[in-house]
């Protein structure tokens, strides 16, 4: 979890407290969930990936707090998937990601869409967000390399990452994971 993401939330949260203690409250448990999950995550070499969409949705709450009308969640789940193992806090990386270099990037904000499905022997994770990828995309970040290492440890090969600008405005970051491997 990036330190600035959670200075951001605890600021957003004291904004909060006067003007709607309830969704403080709400959003104090969100980061309590987060800050718990990152945690674990260092023991576990995987989680189902709907305790992993949960984190997401954590996450995006609170940065919804910061950003409000600037940022649009998208979710395009399949329910089928919410069993299937992902490595833990891989997506929120991703998703964090999103935020940082597109969605606070924009004057108008944008959108980040969460899409999990089924693709031939693979499980499909996508987060798209409104952005662009301003020249070469560093693999030497922690969050690239540390997606990257993790998928390799996990499934060798097996398993692919990439990020690409799809459109104009539109940048997206895919992780195939094989089925029924762990």
């Amino acid at each position: 979890i990036n330190p600035h993401f959670i200075f951001n939330a605890l600021n957003s949260i004291r904004a909060l407290i006067d003007e709607n203690p309830g969704r403080a409250r709400d959003a104090i448990t969100e980061l309590s969930n987060i800050l718990r999950s990152s945690m674990k995550a260092e023991k576990l070499e995987i989680v189902p990936f709907e305790k992993e969409l949960n984190i997401v949705k954590d996450y995006l709450a609170l940065e919804h707090i910061r950003f409000e009308d600037r940022l649009q969640v998208e979710y395009e789940i399949d329910e089928d998937t919410l069993d299937q193992p992902v490595p833990p806090m891989m997506l929120q990386t991703l998703v964090e990601n999103a935020i940082k270099h597109g969605i606070s990037k924009q004057i108008n904000g944008g959108v980040v869409k969460v899409i999990s499905d089924f693709k031939n022997d693979y499980h499909e994770l996508v987060v798209q967000n409104t952005g662009q990828i301003n020249g070469k995309i560093n693999s030497e970040g922690f969050g690239l390399s540390s997606t990257t290492n993790r998928l390799n440890l996990l499934y060798g090969d097996k398993a692919k990452f990439d990020i690409r600008q799809i459109n104009g405005s539109l940048v997206e970051a895919r992780v195939l994971i094989p089925v029924n491997t762990v």
